[in-house]
């Protein structure tokens, strides 16, 4: 078979399993998600409707299957069964319990429907890969999974929260909206106690009870609260050049894996060498403890309070140490 044909075939199939996993695709997205163009994408979806697949058009809409259309289950292939097995180290790791005893469950499910080889492979594979994380476990360990129940179902949640700023538990009712994961997993939810949107970290909860009471489902997303919270918090511009060569290889690429926890913006190369990074910062004092072990390697630009801060801290470990 022709590249050319085998390589429409492919598509072919991955276009139907799309279809079959998602309620309604525009020819726009099916041609971004192949890399073609949306007459391609047309031409395509004749030939299915050719062969029998009932799809149903939405004018100005996109496609759909009808309702009850289904293929029998179709292979993973190896690299995907990789992939997931990679998705079910981090899951044990960085969600609660509950939802690892799922996520090995459906595990179980993928090996049993491989093939013998792909099987083994995989077997092969699971004690060479390993995810090793610091972060502190959950204080109240399945928190998660309630959570994610409560946001699919607009279901009221009653916490006893520890908080960062007191130390002192208190008793919230929330109404949470979405679940993200930082260096630790984050809920953000309606507080009633607040009566406005609250960040909440999994790890300071100390018991959660989900409540029979629903609410009426909020039109807020996760980007609509950074957003607000973005405006709320005043930043100011901080600009640094950042001379690699002048540190450890280690640590310079510690501080350009970490950056993004601190505000980082975008760089800008210069013909010498060095980068030009721009932060928008909240806090320049909390910055600066994050550059004292570069400041081999750093010049600030701007502002000079930052160049203060560094030298206080700096004048501080030369009296402990000195």
């Amino acid at each position: 078979m022709p590249d050319s044909e085998f390589t429409r075939l492919s598509r072919l199939v991955s276009l139907l399993t799309l279809l079959q996993s998602k309620r309604l695709l525009t020819a726009t997205e099916l041609a971004q998600r192949f890399s073609v163009s949306t007459r391609t994408i047309y031409r395509d979806i004749r030939t299915l409707e050719q062969a029998g697949v009932p799809l149903v058009t939405l004018e100005g809409k996109g496609y759909t299957l009808l309702e009850g259309y289904r293929l029998p289950p179709i292979l993973f292939t190896r690299e995907e069964a990789i992939a997931l097995l990679t998705a079910e180290k981090l899951t044990r790791q960085r969600t609660d319990a509950v939802t690892a005893e799922h996520c090995q469950t459906a595990m179980d499910k993928l090996r049993s429907a491989l093939k013998r080889s792909d099987r083994d492979h995989l077997e092969t594979l699971t004690p060479l890969i390993e995810v090793l994380d610091s972060a502190q476990p959950f204080s109240y360990p399945n928190a998660y999974e309630p959570l994610l129940t409560a946001i699919s179902t607009h279901r009221v949640v009653h916490l006893h929260y520890q908080a960062a700023e007191s130390g002192f538990p208190s008793v919230r009712s929330i109404e949470p909206i979405g679940l993200y994961l930082s260096q630790h997993w984050h809920v953000v939810a309606y507080c009633r106690l607040r009566q406005s949107f609250r960040d909440f970290r999994l790890d300071r909860i100390q018991q959660l009870t989900l409540d029979t009471e629903t609410f009426a489902a909020r039109p807020e997303t996760l980007q609509d609260y950074w957003a607000t919270e973005a405006k709320r918090r005043s930043k100011e511009k901080v600009v640094i050049r950042f001379r690699r060569t002048e540190v450890l290889p280690a640590l310079a690429q510690h501080l350009l894996d970490t950056r993004h926890q601190y505000g980082w913006m975008h760089d800008q190369s210069q013909t010498d060498g060095s980068v030009d990074m721009t932060f928008l910062v909240g806090s320049l004092p909390y910055l600066a403890t994050w550059l004292i072990p570069y400041a081999s390697g750093v010049t600030i630009l701007e502002p000079p309070a930052l160049q203060q801060h560094l030298r206080e801290l700096a004048k501080r470990v030369y009296e402990h140490w000195c």
